[in-house]
């Protein structure tokens, strides 16, 4: 058997469809307008944020974090998406490997912490709406921003180092177009349940301490929405939370399913692995955006209002 470490080894190949090469180059066209549909969406609502100062408000603040992880993780993924798919081109070296895997799990991680930020500003101003912008303040909204990224980076940090403690063999072909950290170490050859256990920690500590106070911020909203006489204002207040709830689902939802399969669906078909992985990826900043301009009258107002201006100049 012969091992190789982080100077001596063969690159990692990147999986894109096995069987259906032939087919990459129309596939790219796919994920090239997904990636372009999640680029304008989420540029257009930083954009809109910015630029707009009625949405300086704490609920459009958050939001633009998550348009800003969003657009993070589509830029960790696209170069060796593309690479694979429009040039064929599949190894990759394990430092870039592992450049790529710390990025889109820290923003992986973001994404979930910012989604937790929501629901508490959700429930700060449908519980106590008096006290709403005092709690939440620009400064405040700052150092919770800096706060989630300094937890995503201390949590990631340990990953990359402790899968160069890893022995690899012959095995060096990954299940996706990008790296992951359970794909990666399932590919060792030495005793890597140190790696395993870490990850398996930091899901529970993170997206499972995360996900439990997301459900428990809903179910303190639904207690103080049912507790309103009026009916139409229980409707009101249930309507500025459905975009943040489909947010969390396209999150969530993926992710859980990712981290299964990864982990106890050893006789799943490697599409299916490779599947879940896209829409794990790829589904969150993609219908983000859609979902906030549909739901979020404030937003998709601007939005209109500025298309309408520049069709106005055009003429």
């Amino acid at each position: 058997m012969v091992f190789f470490n982080s100077s001596s080894y063969k690159p990692f190949l990147l999986t894109g469809f096995p069987g259906a090469e032939a087919s990459h180059p129309l596939i790219s066209v796919l994920f090239c307008a997904l990636y372009l549909i999640a680029l304008t969406g989420n540029l257009t609502i930083l954009g809109v944020i910015w630029v707009e100062e009625s949405l300086h408000a704490p609920m459009y603040l958050f939001l633009a974090m998550l348009a800003a992880s969003d657009l993070g993780l589509c830029a960790a993924t696209m170069p060796t998406l593309l690479q694979l798919f429009w040039f064929n081109v599949r190894e990759i070296d394990m430092d870039a490997c592992l450049v790529q895997m710390f990025f889109i799990h820290v923003f992986s991680l973001m994404e979930s912490g910012i989604l937790l930020t929501m629901a508490f500003d959700r429930y700060v101003a449908i519980s106590n709406p008096l006290r709403y912008t005092t709690l939440l303040t620009s400064s405040t909204i700052a150092n919770i921003g800096v706060g989630l990224l300094a937890r995503a980076v201390a949590v990631i940090f340990p990953g990359p180092f402790l899968i160069k403690r890893l022995r690899f063999c012959e095995a060096n072909v990954l299940s996706h177009s990008y790296c992951l950290h359970p794909d990666i170490i399932k590919l060792s050859c030495s005793d890597h349940r140190i790696s395993s256990i870490y990850g398996l920690i930091i899901i529970l500590i993170t997206f499972g301490v995360d996900a439990a106070l997301i459900l428990l911020s809903y179910v303190k909203i639904l207690i103080t929405v049912l507790g309103i006489a009026s009916r139409e204002e229980q409707l009101k207040a249930l309507n500025t939370c459905v975009s943040h709830v489909c947010a969390v689902l396209l999150v969530y939802v993926p992710m859980i399913g990712v981290s299964i399969i990864h982990r106890f669906g050893k006789h799943v078909p490697p599409v299916v692995h490779i599947v879940m992985g896209y829409i794990y990826l790829l589904m969150p900043p993609v219908l983000n955006p859609v979902v906030y301009c549909i739901k979020t009258q404030e937003i998709r107002t601007r939005i209109l209002g500025n298309l309408l201006k520049l069709q106005q100049k055009g003429r």
